[in-house]
């Protein structure tokens, strides 16, 4: 197992960092007084379609909490979009309003403060990688697993942020098997279409959409992702058929992203992750593709779903005073 410090902590003192997760419902804030340390604080409503109205209530929590940080406190948002390093601009379906906008740019003129951004998934991996199950990896890949099929890659504690602001999106692009070997019968998938404008991604069937959608192709019937996942626990046929094809089909992509950046350890994040049994298997089904074999888990579930958009923009307003200024 590849094994490295986890984000180095400054040596001196450093000015606290407030922090803020920006969902398509609510935004939560907090404050990080230190590396490590994240205090809650306050949790608003999200304006999601007006950027006037989104700014004013950040601007609002800053100035009612400004007594838990300092003047010069900087901002780290964590936000449900894509945010593309080049030139920091957005892409959210779920708040509209930061499309097109500079969010770091825009934000900071208007707060008066240096802001950093980056999207929920990238935030989390930097919570398991720095403060997670991945402290200590040097090479942690985070699958998010939710509604549908996310991913980030941090490398000795730092986020590693592609061209377009696209790493470790392991749930597009057309590479999904169309067949599967379960109990001697050779299984025919199709390549469902995606929201991406592709067909065959693991986003179509990895997620908990993804799972309603193939549990339907098998066996002709509408159920939640939640209803067939008690059911499989429960040993009810058709779940158990449902799930042994997931398995079957996801675990082959997540593997090669395994191989393809030298993970050590694979946290999950989203819904799905707080169905243990399930990441157990697919942990069992992912270890024995990978070229590196181990004789403990690689995929487990994240340690910090719960603040894990607070604690990664925590630490990536801490790392900008360490490594110099970073973010979208």
């Amino acid at each position: 197992m590849s094994i490295a410090a986890a984000m180095p902590r400054t040596t001196g003192p450093t000015l606290p960092v407030f922090c803020v997760d920006i969902g398509g419902s609510f935004m939560k804030f907090a404050v990080s007084p230190e590396p490590g340390v994240l205090v809650p604080l306050d949790k608003v409503a999200t304006p999601a379609a007006s950027w006037s109205e989104l700014a004013a209530s950040l601007a609002l929590l800053i100035d009612r909490n400004l007594h838990a940080g300092e003047a010069g406190s900087p901002l780290a948002v964590s936000i449900a979009g894509l945010i593309d390093p080049r030139d920091g601009k957005a892409t959210s379906a779920n708040i509209p309003c930061v499309t097109g906008r500079r969010i770091s740019a825009d934000l900071a003129s208007l707060l008066g403060r240096q802001v950093l951004a980056a999207n929920d998934a990238d935030c989390l991996t930097l919570a398991e990688a720095n403060e997670g199950a991945g402290r200590g990896h040097s090479v942690v890949f985070c699958a998010i697993m939710g509604t549908g099929i996310g991913g980030g890659l941090a490398i000795d504690g730092r986020l590693v942020r592609g061209a377009g602001g696209v790493t470790g999106e392991w749930g597009h692009g057309p590479i999904l098997n169309t067949t599967v070997e379960i109990d001697g019968e050779t299984l025919h998938v199709p390549r469902f279409s995606c929201g991406c404008g592709q067909s065959g991604c693991v986003d179509t069937i990895g997620g908990a959409r993804g799972i309603e959608r193939l549990h339907h192709f098998l066996h002709g019937c509408e159920e939640t992702s939640h209803r067939i996942l008690e059911d499989w626990q429960a040993g009810e046929a058709r779940a158990a058929r449902t799930v042994a094809v997931h398995i079957e089909l996801i675990a082959d992509p997540l593997a090669l992203a395994v191989n393809v950046t030298g993970a050590s350890i694979v946290p999950v994040g989203g819904g799905l992750a707080s169905v243990t049994p399930l990441i157990d298997v697919l942990d069992l089904a992912v270890r024995r593709r990978i070229l590196n074999r181990l004789d403990h888990p690689l995929v487990t579930p994240a340690l910090r779903q719960d603040d894990g958009g607070l604690l990664g923009a925590a630490v990536l307003g801490h790392q900008s005073a360490v490594y110099g200024r970073q973010g979208g």
